[in-house]
């Protein structure tokens, strides 16, 4: 991985322990004792993110929160408190902190909560990189969003299609935006000033099929889930010898259908020599935070509205869904969070008893972590009773034998 972690603490043993904790784990950690000596990494372009102490001498924790926000608010910075502190944790979320940890750290909830931060900087970078690809790019930068190498590797294989002028077969699943990468590949081939005619396939007759055909000469015809069509159109755009581009798509396996008898052999063999595959998002997870971001800005520029926030908590909500439905489906998730109506905004805006019950079941989680499950340790490192303990415990759905190790 190798992502640098710098590493504020006036404390040497805290930092070189830290230190050696990420290197274990393949980060890289940058140590610094103090903002002053840290101050020349906090810059836009840093690639990782800043775990630092909030007691210092001179420029606390706290100033250094503030001065990154300035410089990047979104690189995530963790900060370190030395107790189970809930008001400064609560304070700390408030003023923009990614997280917070208590010291000493468990090496465990260390690197999960660094690993979580990472990601949460990786998109936003992705982000800025799709950003002025798309400014300085040509149709494929600016019309096929995401990051992921399956994403670059699409794109470069969309290229190239487009480059041969030849007839051409798109694949995935439902949803996965087979329409926009046909317009694309017309785009880079033919321009902006040729047709692009858009057929369903289902339902269209055969007059309409011709006169499709008719008003696509000098540009691209795309046909969406080719294997709809009827017998009698698949031979009509199979044996059409007009001046035009024939993109097809299908969600189904055309190999399996022409092998059943259900498809054109002739149209198959016209299109699948030329094909682009567009994996589903669960197979591109990295391209998730960066189609959202794209999608929310096209749904905020189109409706007029102001472009709200995207914490990482709904980052790591969108990151977790499979989406079944693909592009489409993110695509709508994101126009209901411009309108301030999607459940992933749930939570966006916590009340302070929200935010302490949060912190409280975090501090338990680390305690319980530190102290493999045992009660007695937990109680007195938190400074409660043990029934109080247990209470509490118990409200948030924790079990100490759950983090027993013997």
């Amino acid at each position: 991985m190798n992502t640098p972690v710098l590493i504020i603490d006036d404390d040497a043993d805290v930092r070189d322990a830290l230190g050696q904790t990420l290197a274990l784990r393949d980060f890289a950690p940058i140590a610094c004792s103090s903002f002053v000596a840290a101050k020349d990494h906090i810059a836009r372009g840093f690639a990782g993110i800043i775990v630092t102490d909030i007691r210092m001498p001179g420029r606390d924790g706290y100033h250094v929160l503030d001065y990154t926000r300035s410089i990047d608010p979104d690189l995530p910075v963790i900060l370190l408190t030395g107790e189970a502190d809930v008001p400064k944790a609560v304070q700390a979320i408030q003023l923009g902190a990614f997280g917070f940890l208590e010291k000493p750290c468990a090496a465990d909830v260390l690197c999960a909560e660094v690993t979580r931060a990472v990601a949460h900087r990786t998109a936003a970078l992705n982000l800025r990189a799709h950003r002025a690809a798309q400014e300085a790019g040509d149709a494929a930068a600016r019309m096929l969003a995401g990051a992921s190498a399956q994403s670059m590797a699409m794109r470069h294989q969309v290229r190239r299609v487009a480059a041969t002028k030849g007839d051409a077969l798109i694949t995935g699943e439902l949803g996965v935006g087979t329409s926009r990468v046909a317009e694309v590949i017309h785009l880079l081939a033919a321009g902006s000033d040729a047709p692009f005619v858009k057929r369903v396939s289902g339902g269209l007759s055969e007059a309409d099929a011709h006169k499709a055909i008719e008003a696509a000469k000098g540009g691209s015809l795309f046909l969406d889930e080719v294997w709809a069509l009827s017998h009698s159109n698949q031979a009509i755009f199979a044996e059409t010898t007009a001046p035009m581009r024939l993109i097809v798509a299908s969600s189904r396996d055309l190999r399996g259908e022409v092998a059943g008898g259900h498809f054109n052999s002739e149209l198959f063999y016209r299109t699948e020599l030329l094909s682009v595959h567009i994996p589903p998002l669960r197979e591109r997870k990295d391209d998730i935070p960066v189609l959202f971001q794209h999608y929310l800005d096209q749904a905020c520029e189109q409706g007029g509205l102001a472009r709200p926030d995207v914490p990482p908590h709904v980052i790591a909500r969108l990151m977790a869904d499979d989406w079944a439905g693909n592009a489409r489906a993110l695509q709508s998730a994101a126009m209901r969070y411009a309108l301030g109506v999607s459940d992933l905004a749930a939570g966006d805006v916590m009340g302070l008893s929200d935010q302490m019950a949060q912190v409280e079941r975090s501090l338990l989680d680390q305690a319980l972590r530190r102290h493999a499950g045992r009660a007695v340790h937990v109680a007195e490192t938190l400074k409660l009773p043990r029934k109080t303990l247990y209470d509490k415990l118990a409200k948030h759905g924790l079990r100490p034998e759950d983090y027993r190790t013997d």
